[in-house]
């Protein structure tokens, strides 16, 4: 693989980066800004928002701004094999997929080759204890298929995170997103699964994290609550830890994310 040659950047590139750089500066002390964005997540998860979006025609269960931070972080760090916990209706894993095509036809330009829809190229494992029959028809049945392997099973089952590792074999830059259960021991499990295949540089991003900044109770008949959460696990999990750190650029930028400390890169 060729990686494609980053253009020298010019004095506009350079200008509205430290633009871009100071107004963020100055998210980060706006806790007006920062409140309002808080009361908008609170107001739009109790009214279904989410639930709003497809992407590549399969239903996807994320906030547009986390999916921006997927895009940035899947160009930037070029993974070849992204692993998520959580099938739900597929549209996360179609998004995984297509920005994976997207960085291999980058690769055939920077080779000067044709992108070969035959050959194996990099690819999305989607795991979940239950993918249900009529998403597992359609996952398969959709242009990306090719790109996926989907496998059922509980994450933190000890069969299950082997059939993940075998998958991923020896693949040069893997990714994880964790967004299965969101109570803390499950959480923390995962991590203690599925962290170690990241390779540096790469993410492990916990999504649903801001449960533990909504108010107690508000996520009615769940196991999850304020104090049993993924961000709770993050915390947890990272204590003493020195591979991992928390990337808090992209919940400063992005303002609206069920992802607050949540992204976590390797060192």
């Amino acid at each position: 693989m060729v990686e494609p040659a980053a253009p020298m950047p010019t004095d506009a590139d350079i200008q509205f980066r430290n633009d871009r750089a100071a107004t963020l500066e100055a998210y980060g002390r706006d806790a007006d800004l920062r409140n309002l964005s808080m009361d908008w997540l609170q107001q739009t998860m109790q009214k279904r928002y989410v639930y709003n979006f497809d992407w590549l025609g399969r239903p996807i269960i994320q906030y547009p701004h986390d999916m921006q931070a997927l895009q940035e972080i899947i160009w930037r760090t070029r993974p070849d094999v992204i692993i998520e916990t959580g099938v739900a209706h597929g549209g996360s894993l179609m998004l995984s997929a297509g920005l994976l095509t997207l960085l291999d036809y980058a690769d055939a330009v920077a080779e000067g080759t044709v992108l070969d829809p035959q050959k194996p190229g990099r690819r999305v494992i989607g795991v979940d204890i239950e993918i249900r029959p009529h998403s597992r028809a359609a996952l398969e049945a959709h242009a990306m298929a090719s790109r996926l392997m989907l496998i059922e099973g509980s994450s933190i089952a000890s069969e299950t995170v082997q059939r993940v590792a075998d998958a991923v074999g020896d693949a040069k830059r893997v990714m994880v997103c964790l967004d299965s259960m969101h109570t803390h021991d499950h959480v923390v499990a995962e991590l203690n699964a599925y962290a170690p295949l990241v390779t540096s540089g790469c993410y492990c991003i916990v999504f649903d994290c801001f449960v533990e900044d909504m108010p107690r109770g508000f996520f009615a008949n769940r196991p999850w609550d304020v104090g049993n959460s993924p961000k709770t696990a993050v915390h947890a999990w990272l204590a003493g830890r020195q591979d991992f750190e928390i990337d808090r650029d992209m919940a400063t930028k992005l303002l609206v994310t069920a992802a607050p400390d949540g992204f976590l890169r390797r060192r």
